[in-house]
């Protein structure tokens, strides 16, 4: 059984409790499961641990990455554009 939750209150700059309700959507989350979401991951290691994959993945393929957006770039900018006069 879980334990009940306990209510608290957050003052936050507008765009800050925008931006946060806007990241709990596109996660479908509600505003307070995000900020319990944060809460936890960051109190318990889950975040850093995270961001140490990451980095990781970027020092052994940060080249290749990079290759592959140049790669991927030059083809969108050479495709013809929709509608355009040929």
């Amino acid at each position: 059984m879980a334990s009940p939750k306990k209510q608290t209150q957050l003052r936050l700059e507008p765009g800050v409790l925008a931006a946060g309700k806007d990241a709990a959507a596109a996660r479908g989350l509600d505003f307070n499961r995000y900020v319990e979401r944060l809460i936890s991951e960051d109190t318990s290691g889950a975040r850093a641990a995270g961001m140490a994959s990451a980095q990781r993945l970027l020092d052994e393929h940060g080249s290749f990455l990079e290759a592959l957006e140049r790669d991927l770039d030059a083809q969108h900018s050479a495709a013809p554009r929709r509608g355009a006069a040929a």
